[in-house]
């Protein structure tokens, strides 16, 4: 299990732990400051793909240069370098999420949630 402490990146942090999870085939778990990546089956889960999903998910908010990714043991870190603060705007409900019982699939959006379990039952 891998945790990533989210401390500098608060309002993104429901965002990555859900684009990270999908990059790494892991399953995540929230909690206020961090998350948490558990294995989805008996192996373990390589730091280096959680670290290289999280400068992706950086870059692609194009604000990479302002933060370092740091990993010792089984904590990774976010770190603001320059005092840089992400604003989001909000969009309505934060930190929902439909997890599908029979598989593990994550996301954020009802319908697609919905449309997915419909292939559990073809």
């Amino acid at each position: 299990m891998i945790t990533v402490n989210c401390r500098d990146i608060l309002p993104i942090k429901s965002t990555l732990a859900v684009y990270t999870s999908d990059q790494v085939g892991a399953v995540p778990a929230l909690k206020s400051r961090e998350f948490m990546l558990a294995p989805i089956e008996d192996e373990e889960i390589n730091a280096a793909n959680v670290i290289t999903a999280i400068k992706m998910f950086l870059a692609s908010l194009g604000c990479e240069r302002h933060f370092a990714v740091i990993q010792k043991n089984d904590v990774i870190s976010v770190v603001a370098l320059d005092g840089y603060k992400i604003d989001v705007p909000p969009q309505g409900v934060t930190d929902q999420f439909f997890s599908c019982v029979h598989c593990g699939y994550v996301t954020q959006f009802e319908t697609m949630y919905k449309n997915h379990m419909k292939i559990h039952y073809l």
